[in-house]
């Protein structure tokens, strides 16, 4: 059990670029320093408390599963770095222990590239509305959090008010182009199976999950974070 202090913000001798609901943000020149804190977002909204710990068990599945998912797709982990920023931040060193990450700057693509394995969330609530999801239709008297007859990609969008909201294969293609499209399909759905066939062999349903991808020198990158209680269900 952690028994450190809650860190639900950070402020270090660095420019700082941004706050998410979760991490801060920093800017090292070429590069950038993510910071998972301690903070908690539900529904869109960032709540009071922390969970002591939680934003190294952030980073730490996340980086599990970059290398993990390395022979299907590159991600924007920087091999670079460390040393320096531990010079960087050594007078915080014990609060940031396990909660950063060195990364490439990325553009990212405005999409959240979303795998279902199982019928949940606002994917159940749209197959109620509609019988489909994202434009894809299913089968009729599905029930909650049943298994899907095969994993689908239903990418989603932020509207202005934060919200997520799901979009049609048809409209990724209208943002980005038809073949970046194709292949934030084929590489979600490819991640969704190998990663949700190694949750099972400990014991764990991977429902759904979401994914943020971006280009670095024309290489399409896993980005942000990877299969974590934060991005999945």
């Amino acid at each position: 059990m952690c028994s450190d202090p809650v860190v639900l913000e950070t402020n270090l001798d660095l420019p700082l670029l941004g706050r998410g609901k979760v991490r801060d943000l920093y800017d090292l020149g070429d590069r950038l320093l993510f910071i998972a804190s301690d903070r908690i977002s539900a529904f869109d909204c960032i709540l009071g408390s922390g969970i002591p710990c939680k934003g190294r068990v952030l980073t730490q599945m996340s980086l599990f599963w970059f290398e993990f998912l390395r022979n299907i797709i590159g991600s924007h982990i920087s091999e670079t770095g460390s040393d320096s920023v531990r010079e960087l931040v050594s007078e915080q060193s014990r609060m940031l222990a396990g909660r950063t990450m060195v990364v490439r700057r990325a553009e990212m693509i405005p999409v959240e590239c979303v795998a279902r394995g199982y019928l949940s969330g606002s994917g159940w609530k749209e197959y109620v509305q509609t019988g489909s999801v994202c434009g894809i239709a299913l089968p009729p008297r599905l029930r909650e959090s049943e298994r899907l007859p095969e994993p689908l990609f239903t990418p989603a969008t932020k509207a202005q008010t934060g919200h997520d909201v799901n979009i049609s294969f048809a409209d990724v293609a209208n943002i980005v182009g038809e073949d970046v499209a194709r292949r934030l399909r084929d590489v979600t759905l490819a991640i969704y199976e190998r990663a949700s066939a190694y949750a099972l062999t400990r014991g764990i349903i991977l429902a759904d999950t979401k994914f943020e991808f971006g280009f670095i020198d024309g290489e399409l990158v896993l980005a942000d974070e990877v299969l974590t209680p934060d991005s999945s269900r």
